[in-house]
């Protein structure tokens, strides 16, 4: 693009109903949590099960064994995912923060292993781990003018518009 040519942009704050649902129309992401007191990120696929974010993840990757040494509510984990065109500078990101348990029960574990393919297959065990959308923001980057409907109401992209 031709400097000056750019498009006016505007950020639209979304609902969580609405970042959800974008969320979910993209089967990748990435998760952040704490190892050895620091920030660590990893892409990862997901799926909405039930208003939650389920991630496979493998017997021996940190973010397991994190949540298998914790028996309270959870490990805090923020997860993110995103359609943002590189180009144009125009899409949408979902950020959620909650809390992450190991999937333990048998039969959830095999039903999460049929909808939910890892994004790398790893030797060995693998498991499930589920978040619980605790705090959830959006933002829909789109140019001034476009995808309103009506006042208050956004035509939203899909995840294939990326």
């Amino acid at each position: 693009m031709i400097r000056g040519t750019e498009p006016v942009r505007r950020r639209i704050d979304l609902d969580r109903v609405e970042a959800l649902r974008l969320l979910g129309s993209v089967p990748l992401g990435r998760i952040v949590f704490t190892r050895q007191a620091l920030p660590t990120v990893r892409p990862v696929s997901h799926v909405l099960d039930d208003g939650d974010i389920v991630i496979r993840t493998h017997e021996g990757a940190a973010l397991t064994a994190h949540a298998r040494h914790d028996e309270g509510q959870g490990v805090v984990v923020a997860y993110e995912a995103d359609a943002i065109d590189p180009v144009t500078r125009l899409g949408w990101s979902v950020v959620v923060t909650g809390y992450a348990r190991l999937v333990t029960a048998p039969g959830e574990l095999a039903r999460i292993r049929a909808l939910l393919e890892p994004l790398a297959p790893h030797p060995g065990r693998d498991d499930a781990v589920r978040i619980r959308p605790e705090l959830v923001t959006g933002v829909l980057l789109t140019e001034a003018g476009r995808h309103r409907d009506r006042p208050g109401r956004s035509r939203l992209p899909s995840g294939d518009h990326s």
